[in-house]
């Protein structure tokens, strides 16, 4: 046991200073920020619609984002894990249409049978590309289209070795400069891929809501909701989180923390209790 407790804190370097920053950097950022906020213009919008815009998935600009899953404890094994995601987004067009391009890689470290030696390496790769709808309400964003999801898995154990396919479908609203809501539904299955492994076949529902507390500052939460199709296993987790806003001249930063805690679920490998850390980068145009 304090071999593979030993082996997860060696992977988790990254998480620890996503962590440490967030915990260092955000009673400092307010200030910064409030400070900013006199020059009302960031790149030609207001410092508040940069803040309600900082987390919205589909927003037009191209993005860069580090998140880290700390999973303190399995439902079985008893375990723990870490999920350490690369993404990047780049909104594109064809003729008159608007899209968004969004490729996500992961680093798992992951207890794996049969003895549950954690093991660190490369998970799949998967890319969303939602066609952005127009709704005719400059406050929401709507996209919709396709996913595809690679076996690109560095060692056994840390990806699904199938080849899977799905749509997915997504919301952003900007209620107000104080409060923006939305959520991501997705869906995907297995249609390639090694048949000796299990076919994958899972739905995913990520609702999550901003609160804008003033400088920069807000609270968050944004736990993922995922069913099992083929066995009937499911996760419902709760976070509450804050996250602090920067913007500059050519980024905007955004940093965040948000414990999440499982409140029902259903079967074994999914997390009990995890830490989501992350930092967000949008590039003004």
């Amino acid at each position: 046991m304090n071999r593979q407790i030993h082996s997860v804190g060696r992977f988790s370097r990254g998480a620890i200073a996503l962590l440490a920053a967030a915990l260092f950097l955000l009673p400092g950022a307010a200030g910064a920020q409030e400070k900013s906020a006199g020059n009302k213009a960031v790149q030609g919008e207001s410092a508040a619609d940069a803040e309600a815009q900082a987390n919205n998935p589909l927003a037009d600009f191209t993005a860069f984002n580090l998140h880290n899953y700390y999973i303190g404890e399995y439902t079985d094994p008893d375990e723990n894990g870490n999920q350490f995601w690369m993404r990047f987004a780049k909104p594109f067009s064809i003729g008159e249409t608007k899209w968004i391009m969004r490729a996500s890689l992961p680093v798992n470290t992951f207890p794996v049978a049969p003895d549950l030696d954690h093991k660190t390496g490369l998970g799949d790769f998967n890319v969303m590309t939602p066609y952005l709808v127009d709704l005719g309400n400059p406050t929401i964003t709507f996209g919709v289209g396709p996913q595809l999801t690679v076996p690109t898995a560095t060692r056994d154990g840390l990806g699904s070795e199938k080849w899977s396919a799905g749509l997915m479908n997504n919301l952003f609203h900007v209620l107000s400069p104080k409060f923006q809501y939305g959520y991501l539904l997705s869906w995907q299955g297995s249609f390639a891929g090694d048949d000796e492994r299990r076919d994958v076949n899972v739905g995913s529902f990520q609702p999550f809501v901003f609160y804008q507390i003033g400088g920069g500052t807000y609270l968050r939460s944004s736990a993922v909701m995922v069913y099992d199709f083929d066995n009937d296993t499911y996760t419902v987790p709760l976070g509450l989180g804050i996250g602090q806003v920067i913007p500059s001249e050519k980024v905007v930063f955004n940093l965040f923390v948000e414990p999440q805690v499982s409140i029902a679920e259903k079967g074994g490998g999914w997390p009990e209790w995890q830490v989501f850390v992350g930092l967000n980068m949008q590039f003004r145009k």
